[in-house]
Order: C-alpha cells, then sequence, then structure tokens
C-alpha cells in the first residue's frame, strides 16, 4: 500500500512538472517571410524567423530571430484579433520600401504590430 502512494505520488509530480516543458511560450511566435522585406533598419530575405518579445504590450522590445541569432530589432505592441488566426500571417506594407506591419501567429487571439523606424 505503501509503495502504491509514492509511485501515485512521483507520477502526479512527474506530470506537473513537466507540462511546463509543453506550455505555449507566449512572448514568442514562429513565422516565414515569403518575400524580402524590412524589420526595423534591417532588410530581411525570405525565409523561417522567429519572433520574441518583452515589455508592456503597448511598448514592446522586439526581437527577430533566425537560426538562435538575433537578426532584427524594432518596437512594436500587440492587437487583439476578434478571432484566433487559423495560420500565421505577415502583413507587408509597401511606403517606398518593403516593410513588416504586423505578425499574425497561428491559432492566437493577438497580433504583433511592428512599429515603422
Amino acid at each position: 500500500m505503501r509503495s502504491l502512494k509514492y509511485v501515485a505520488l512521483t507520477a502526479a509530480a512527474a506530470l506537473i512538472f513537466s507540462v511546463g516543458a509543453f506550455a505555449k511560450d507566449s512572448n514568442s511566435g514562429n513565422f516565414d517571410l515569403t518575400q524580402t522585406a524590412k524589420i526595423g533598419s534591417t532588410m530581411l530575405h525570405p525565409g523561417h524567423y522567429k519572433a520574441e518579445w518583452s515589455g508592456p504590450s503597448n511598448a514592446l522590445q522586439v526581437s527577430i530571430v533566425e537560426h538562435g541569432k538575433t537578426v532584427a530589432t524594432t518596437e512594436g505592441h500587440m492587437k487583439e484579433l476578434p478571432t484566433k488566426s487559423p495560420y500565421s500571417d505577415v502583413i507587408i506594407r509597401t511606403t517606398g520600401s518593403q516593410r513588416v506591419d504586423e505578425i499574425d501567429f497561428s491559432n492566437r487571439t493577438e497580433a504583433l504590430v511592428l512599429t515603422r523606424s
């Protein structure tokens, strides 16, 4: 009986501690850039990137990471979407040059809006 309690306690502890490993990181998201575009003052080529941000939702410090290295930085803020985005999407504005304006992340109700610099 005592060993059964020990096994149950160990299993419960393992489950609780492993949940953190599968939790969604709410301060980052992956996206694909399908055309050359500017983020901050950096021109990025098509590829797979990760956006990481920190700070208050209306004044974020944003880092764009490729292969584990920060390749661009800028500022931004979060925007509420009316429904969850069904897929990741990058919205590019053309004002003299192609600039990433907004990044919507798959299955999230918030989008990252980048500040023009």
